[in-house]
């Protein structure tokens, strides 16, 4: 006999193993007691409810995600442009620096 579950000597004694277990089931039908079956529904209800709360709450991350991106590339452009800032007042700094520097050199070179 084949080994494969598919395989129709399987299928035909898996049928006759449920027709020995429930023998007033009418052939290729499943017996279920109605607690089975409230059981099973309640079971399917809350899997129902828990993929719809899972899909809105990935629906719900996948917005902040988009929000806190589109800050990141806002907050990006104003650190660039702030650094930017930072860079040509050094350099202004600097400038002003050599100009005082030189200022008091020419002082200096006065009262000698």
């Amino acid at each position: 006999m084949s080994e494969l579950p598919w395989a129709p000597e399987v299928a035909e004694q898996n049928h006759a193993d449920r027709q020995a277990e429930n023998p007033g089931a009418e052939p290729g039908t499943l017996a279920l007691s109605l607690d089975d079956f409230s059981s099973l529904e309640d079971r399917i209800l809350r899997a129902v409810n828990l993929v719809k709360r899972e899909r809105m709450a990935r629906t719900a991350a996948e917005q902040r995600a988009t929000e806190a991106e589109a800050r990141l590339n806002e907050q990006t452009t104003a650190t660039e442009e702030l650094q930017k800032e930072v860079g040509s007042l050094r350099a202004e700094r600097d400038h002003i620096r050599q100009r005082v520097e030189k200022l008091l050199s020419q002082l200096d070179a006065l009262e000698l």
